[in-house]
């Protein structure tokens, strides 16, 4: 056998606060903007949008 022995309630504990935090990262990434930022975002996003298709070639397209 090895030398000491493990507590396995501790490494449970130390994973299961791990994964919450490596969730709790991804959350900050997905929700953590301002309302001002998203809105500045979709209005860029439906600029370059009106932009793109104010330069085709064949309005029929």
């Amino acid at each position: 056998m090895s030398g000491a022995p493990i507590n396995l309630n501790k490494f449970r504990k130390a994973k299961a606060k791990a994964d919450k935090t490596a969730m709790a990262e991804a959350n900050r990434a997905k929700f953590g903007r301002a309302k001002a930022q998203k809105n500045l975002d979709t209005a860029q996003s439906n600029k370059r949008e009106k932009s793109l298709d104010g330069h085709k070639l064949d309005p029929n397209l």
